[in-house]
């Protein structure tokens, strides 16, 4: 990891929406949708980059440090098409 924040370090990546303890029973109960939860994360994450001046580009291609597993296009799909 290169020092940023990862969906997976995180307790509750969901927390701008539901509390700590209402993720751990929905997840516990296998209600949470991890990938959706992921993507959720991943496009506050690209908010945030883009906030603080990053170019599109350049923020998709921090985003992929931390996924490495995800390709370019994949994250673009995930921040600029949010229903899919």
């Amino acid at each position: 990891m290169n020092g940023s924040l990862r969906y997976e370090d995180l307790k509750n990546p969901l927390n701008d929406l539901i509390s700590d303890e209402i993720f751990e029973l929905l997840s516990n109960r296998g209600f949470i949708n991890q990938n959706a939860a992921r993507d959720h994360f991943i496009r506050k994450r690209f908010k945030s980059l883009r906030a603080s001046r990053l170019s599109a580009g350049d923020a998709i291609d921090e985003l992929r440090k931390d996924y490495p597993y995800l390709q370019f296009e994949t994250i673009r799909q995930i921040v600029y098409n949010p229903g899919r």
